[in-house]
């Protein structure tokens, strides 16, 4: 119990700053390809 809880903080704490980065990114290119298609749609 002890070792899978020292698990789960160990790797909850490496894991967060990877996912919060890979979710930043994620929300960056969704915004960009959101914008830049919008974009096209009313330029046309």
């Amino acid at each position: 119990m002890g070792n899978s809880l020292h698990n789960k903080i160990y790797l909850g704490r490496r894991a967060s700053p990877w996912a919060s980065k890979r979710a930043q990114l994620l929300i960056g290119l969704g915004l960009v390809a959101g914008l830049s298609a919008l974009w096209l749609v009313l330029r046309t």
